[in-house]
């Protein structure tokens, strides 16, 4: 399965300042897939380290060495493999289970830049922060980092249609319709990703099978398995079922029309301070995207954050699907309610931005307006209106950009490519395209 992150790790080995790498992301969106596939194809050999539940391996670390040539004795001992600088890629897998290992990284980069390593880790974030020690464990300055995403649209695509995506590319960055028969077949695929989500494990059932019941399974197995790493890397039992509850309750909180997070569907009389580490938790664990309320449309937007107002979204809309119980037959057939076709588009919108590395917000006036993502580019404020199918109607969209003189917008819907107005059609199966480095309209 291709995916778009072996770009950048090309682009990392052929670094010549290149650092040790640390991929962040959640668990089984295909990190170590997608690292060992880049190792096996452009090292001599990989050497693969697996540490959790692993304790012989820690305490080759927690014991401490003398040089990174010592340690590297020692870690081809463990695993009966040479290690050749330039020739072998070391990857250290689950690093988060040693604390110690991540702490080497630093070693790594400032004696033995040679070797090249990439350390991964599910629940990085969350084991980082669970104790100061950890904390300091990390190699700020040291290591190159980067963060892997569940499969965009276009990596979606790529598995089932790839000769769409110049087509997609090209109408995107032209302004151009695409054909209308090309324009109807990409949006069954986009309904189609809307099922099936991006995890690949879920991919892989349906391209298999085309069974939309055994995507199911597979994606509340996962689900399943997140809750389980909340009992598994949480302090405490109270802790670790306030972040069930949470989780839990994302589908409600989308399916209100106002999507903004609420306490009190949680449990009667729940308050933020009790939450609130249960949502850091969450989003550290890379399972949830968290998207504040900015005050005011003005560049920087992160002057106007406001932290005490927000929307949660789940990191996968295959999931969301799954979790919410939407039936395959609604969404293929475009008969769901307004309310879950609003929380599922909100939702596909957020995850294709994040994976570009978007930060992104949303903004209200009052009961007068809603907008539902504003992302900044360079220094232009951009508004991006998202609209769950055809209709794009735009009241909300045109009191921002007056109220702000934002001149150019973004209109997200089931619509062809366009531009008029200063507003860029953008339609939902093309939100991938939207990124920094091709926003060649704004100028």
């Amino acid at each position: 399965m291709q995916r778009l992150i072996t770009e950048s790790l090309l682009r990392w080995k052929d670094n010549p300042d290149r650092k040790p790498l640390i991929i962040y992301g959640a668990r089984q969106i295909g990190k170590t897939y997608s690292i060992m596939e880049f190792g096996t194809k452009n090292y001599a050999s990989v050497a693969y380290f697996y540490f959790d539940n692993n304790p012989n391996l820690c305490r080759l670390f927690d014991a401490g060495f003398d040089s990174i040539k010592s340690l590297i004795v020692k870690l081809e001992a463990n695993i009966n493999q040479t290690i050749a600088p330039q020739k072998t890629l070391i990857v250290f897998d689950e690093v988060q289970a040693c604390p110690a290992a991540i702490s080497s990284l630093k070693r790594f980069q400032e004696t033995a830049p040679e070797y090249h390593i990439i350390a991964v880790g599910s629940l990085l974030g969350v084991a980082l922060s669970r104790t100061a020690g950890h904390t300091a464990s990390f190699p700020v300055g040291r290591v190159d980092e980067l963060n892997m995403f569940p499969f965009t649209f276009q990596e979606f695509l790529t598995e089932f249609n790839p000769k769409l995506i110049p087509l997609i590319q090209e109408s995107f960055d032209n302004n151009i319709p695409l054909a209308s028969g090309l324009h109807g077949q990409v949006l069954e695929l986009f309904l189609q990703y809307l099922v099936v989500g991006g995890m690949p494990e879920a991919i892989l059932e349906y391209k298999k099978t085309e069974n939309y019941t055994l995507v199911k399974a597979k994606q509340l197995s996962i689900c399943n398995n997140y809750v389980l790493d909340m009992n598994k890397y949480t302090d405490t039992k109270t802790r670790a079922v306030r972040n069930e509850w949470v989780y839990n309750t994302l589908p409600s909180q989308l399916a209100k029309e106002n999507r903004k997070f609420q306490y009190a569907l949680i449990k009667s009389g729940a308050r933020a301070n009790d939450y609130e580490l249960s949502l850091n938790w969450l989003e550290k664990a890379a399972v949830i995207i968290k998207c504040n309320k900015v005050s005011e449309g003005k560049e920087p937007l992160a002057n106007y954050e406001d932290f005490l107002s927000f929307k949660v979204y789940m990191s996968d809309v295959g999931l969301l699907a799954a979790k919410s119980d939407n039936s395959h037959l609604s969404i293929l057939g475009r008969t769901m309610g307004d309310a879950a076709k609003g929380a599922m588009t909100e939702n596909y919108i957020a995850q294709q931005l994040k994976a570009n590395g978007f930060r992104f917000y949303y903004w209200e006036s009052g009961n007068r307006a809603e907008l539902d993502f504003v992302i900044q580019i360079e220094n232009k404020i951009i508004p991006v209106e998202a609209k769950s199918w055809e209709s794009v109607r735009s009241q909300s969209l045109e009191v921002f950009r007056k109220k702000y003189g934002v001149e150019k917008a973004i209109r997200i819907s089931a619509k062809n490519f366009g531009f008029e107005n200063n507003i860029k059609s953008v339609p939902l199966y093309a939100v991938w395209c939207i990124k920094r480095e091709n926003a060649v309209f704004l100028s």
